[in-house]
């Protein structure tokens, strides 16, 4: 059975190598958005991801897999955001965002690491289409939080449903890269 870790690992690798190139290309612009902002960015991947599942067919040329690849970076900045806050113009460095995006990306393995350890790498036998639903679910749920200025009562908050929708998205490049 291939190592979980490290295929996760190499799929965070991916992604912060894309996340590196685009902040060169246009540094943290994304300091500026909301909240509400960044839950809509991740639902429109999520909801492409869902519409190219369903029919098949991408008009405009670009697959699932860097949709997926999309959803971990816009999680990261989620919970980049989430610490920081929103600015009115960009507020930090690459080196800095960089940072950031590293610690949070150690965050989310480690989180993994122990969901996955408790659920006894269940995410292994579930389809891809079911990751989708549920990050379109936790998303449903950030909405609903933030509608309510992130009061919750009882559920978790909206950094962990970033994280959960974060690891769903690094299994779904996992898969993907298998076939």
């Amino acid at each position: 059975m291939a190592n979980t870790n490290e295929q996760f690992k190499e799929a965070m690798s991916l992604c912060r190598d894309i996340f590196s190139k685009k902040l060169y290309d246009y540094k943290p612009s994304w300091r500026m958005l909301r909240p509400a902002s960044l839950t809509d960015q991740l639902f429109i991947k999520a909801k492409r991801i869902r519409t190219l599942e369903v029919t098949g067919e991408s008009l405009v040329g670009e697959g699932i897999l860097p949709e997926f690849m999309a959803l971990i970076n816009y999680g990261i900045v989620g919970l980049i955001q989430l610490a920081k806050g929103y600015a009115d113009k960009v507020d930090m460095t690459n080196d800095e965002a960089m940072a950031l995006y590293d610690s949070y990306a150690m965050q989310c393995l480690e989180l993994m690491q122990k969901k996955n350890h408790d659920y006894g790498e269940a995410w292994r036998d579930m389809r891809v289409s079911s990751y989708t639903d549920i990050i379109l679910t936790k998303l449903e749920r950030i909405k609903e939080i933030e509608d309510k200025n992130g009061l919750t009562t009882v559920s978790e908050g909206i950094d962990s449903n970033y994280m959960d929708i974060i690891n769903y998205s690094v299994f779904a490049v996992i898969k993907l890269g298998e076939k």
